[in-house]
């Protein structure tokens, strides 16, 4: 069996690795959540061949879905997470979930697939208040 000698370049490699930027708490601050799903997001969506935007009224998500046609695909939305799959008969497998940081409109948003290219448009829902007054005595 073969140990790494705390001087040998294997070692250093496996210490580099270990306390890599890259690495990160499994936990964040409350304050860096939103700023922390986003980095995910993007990083999740450019590891899938896709891309994630957003501004103050939707956000866009575009996944490349080669090979599978608009028939052959389920998008369901539930408060605000995503959910996208293949049916049984597609050719090809694919199944993912996304969950956004505010509840989307699914009556508001929009999918289109062009050239194997699935575009979804996902409106915000404005949330509203259920805040009740109470009268004074």
């Amino acid at each position: 069996m073969y140990f790494a000698s705390p001087q040998s370049p294997l070692a250093a490699s496996l210490t580099s690795a270990l306390n890599s930027p890259l690495r990160r708490p499994a936990y964040a601050q409350a304050g860096r959540a939103a700023e922390q799903f986003l980095n995910h997001a993007v990083a999740y969506a450019n590891r899938n061949n896709g891309a994630y935007t957003q501004d103050e009224t939707q956000f866009t998500l575009r996944l490349d879905v080669p090979g599978v046609s608009k028939e052959q695909l389920r998008i369901a939305i539930e408060g605000a997470v995503v959910r996208i799959e293949s049916k049984e008969d597609a050719p090809r497998s694919y199944r993912s979930a996304y969950e956004f940081p505010q509840e989307i409109d699914s009556a508001s948003s929009t999918a289109k697939l062009e050239n194997g290219v699935l575009t979804l448009t996902l409106v915000k829902k404005i949330p509203l208040s259920h805040a009740a007054e109470l009268a004074i005595n």
